[in-house]
């Protein structure tokens, strides 16, 4: 870097200012961005790297892949720029904002955190890299050092290795990259980069921050094939206090099957749910409002006996973000221990917070479709407990000493029609194909959203030909934004066939 002084002027507008770090790649300088008048970070590659186009192209491809990403946890990156000097020489940089904290390997260097700034750590990181897999982005070197530990929390590093999800996963040469103690055993074999790859690196991390080394210490390739193949099996028992929750979703990360691991939106959910306050009082206070369908029935005569729709699952006010499309048993939340010394744990606050709001007015409830995504993609997005038609009415079940009441036709709402249970089924598969979709990078996220508008409006409609014409609509955007490219078409062919199976279900 004997070529760069501090004054240097970059793209006639980046002032060099001093050197604030270096790695073996690139060197970090804090400059001036003249134009607008702030001070930024400058990313510049080696010399005798920026030489060669692969590089330069390498980090061209960082910088386009950290700037789609627009979330608090992620290193915003400002602008790319290559100089060319007058002897020939070429020099490739980028522009990021410019951060003040510390990196987290420096912290750790002290021993490790206490769990609770660990999880708070591991949460914030799980979020970053769930908005990189949603644009089908693969960070491939999650490691201490690329985490900043600054005044809003941390920020995620050094996109400089990134990848698309699918793309081979080592070098012109065959080599691997990456820090080898955070790299997922499948990559050792030259498996495609794939969101869970990065999930592993973030249970290596978050295993660190817990404590104090990572679970197979290794400085090269060889001794990680050793760390793996002789080492027991890590264990988080020796964490004291540490939730039950927290231990089993980073023991998940470090699963050797990549299938078996949770996605990064699943392990933020899990490590946000343990950062309640313990208070259930102060729990309480904080819970999200929770708005209820708007009547449109007068309530029965006798509520009591409708109590009954307080054993259906209640709508959870802070729904998981990050559903898995298809979870395995081990994988649904619902199966996971909660510790009894918890009281502030999000679950329980949906049932201290709500229940008595639901059971109280489960009487007023009809069908409505909720604008909001449901807590899980297998649920309708439907709310309150489903009234029978006019066809079938209600028989309430009196006490045996009294006689049974005779049935009653509720009257007619004059509003949408509850769908019919293999119309519900079909939706379900619909939402649950989104949700996959998006978590796969096959679905672009602006895309989810108008698909979910779609189905929704299909559901809510009123049966015969506004269903056909609802799903024709849905259908055909399918086939639109696959040939525009939003969709990948194996995602394509199977939404429009689960799409289709909404007509046939509504009998």
């Amino acid at each position: 870097m004997a070529t760069l002084q501090a004054g240097r002027l970059l793209a006639r507008r980046y002032r060099l200012i001093d050197r604030i770090g270096a790695g073996g790649m690139s060197v970090i300088w804090r400059a001036r961005d003249e134009v607008l008048d702030r001070v930024v970070a400058v990313k510049v590659l080696a010399p005798s790297l920026a030489a060669d186009a692969r590089f330069r192209d390498m980090v061209r491809e960082e910088a386009r892949s950290a700037a789609q990403l627009d979330h608090p946890h992620v290193t915003a990156v400002h602008d790319y720029g290559e100089t060319v000097a007058p002897d020939g020489s070429i020099t490739s940089f980028v522009v990021m904002e410019l951060l003040s904290g510390e990196e987290l390997e420096h912290l750790l260097t002290q021993g490790p955190l206490p769990w609770p700034a660990a999880v708070e750590t591991g949460a914030q990181v799980a979020e970053a890299l769930a908005a990189a897999h949603r644009l089908g982005i693969v960070h491939r070197d999650v490691t201490p050092a690329n985490v900043m530990m600054t005044g809003t929390g941390a920020k995620v590093l050094d996109f400089g290795i990134a990848t698309r999800i699918g793309t081979p996963d080592d070098d012109e040469d065959g080599g691997t990259f990456g820090t080898p103690a955070y790299v997922a055993p499948e990559r050792l074999d030259g498996a495609p980069a794939q969101p869970a790859t990065d999930v592993y690196s973030l249970g290596v991390l978050l295993f660190e921050t817990l404590t104090g080394q990572p679970p197979y210490p290794a400085e090269t390739w060889e001794q990680l094939s050793a760390a793996l193949a002789d080492s027991p099996e890590p264990t988080l028992d020796d964490v004291p206090g540490l939730p039950g929750p927290v231990a089993d979703i980073c023991l998940r990360c470090l699963a050797r099957d990549p299938r078996r691991r949770p996605t990064a939106r699943r392990v933020a959910a899990v490590l946000r749910d343990q950062m309640l306050p313990a208070d259930p009082q102060a729990a309480t206070m904080l819970a999200p409002t929770v708005t209820l369908p708007a009547l449109t029935s007068p309530p029965p005569a006798d509520p009591a006996p409708v109590s009954a729709p307080a054993a259906q699952p209640v709508p959870n006010p802070n729904p998981d973000p990050d559903p898995d499309p298809d979870p395995d048993p081990e994988q649904v939340p619902a199966a996971q221990p909660v510790p009894a010394a918890a009281p502030g744990r999000r679950r329980i606050l949906t049932l201290a917070a709500v229940g008595v709001t639901v059971v109280a007015a489960a009487a007023l409830l009809v069908p409505a479709l909720t604008p909001d995504r449901p807590a899980d993609p297998r649920v309708l997005p439907t709310a309150g407990p489903v009234q029978p038609s006019p066809a079938e009415p209600p028989v309430t079940e009196a006490p045996a000493t009294t006689p049974p009441a005779a049935p009653t036709t509720p009257p007619s709402t004059g509003g949408a029609r509850p769908p019919a249970a293999g119309q519900a089924d079909a939706a379900e598969r619909v939402d649950g194909l989104i949700e996959a979709g998006l978590t796969e990078g096959q679905i672009r996220e602006d895309v989810g959203v108008d698909l979910r508008n779609l189905l929704r409006n299909a559901v809510a409609a009123n049966g015969g030909t506004e269903v056909t014409a609802a799903v024709d609509r849905l259908r055909g955007k399918i086939d639109e934004r696959r040939r525009e490219g939003s969709i990948s078409p194996g995602y394509a062919r199977r939404l429009d066939a689960a799409a289709a199976e909404l007509v046939a279900g509504q009998t």
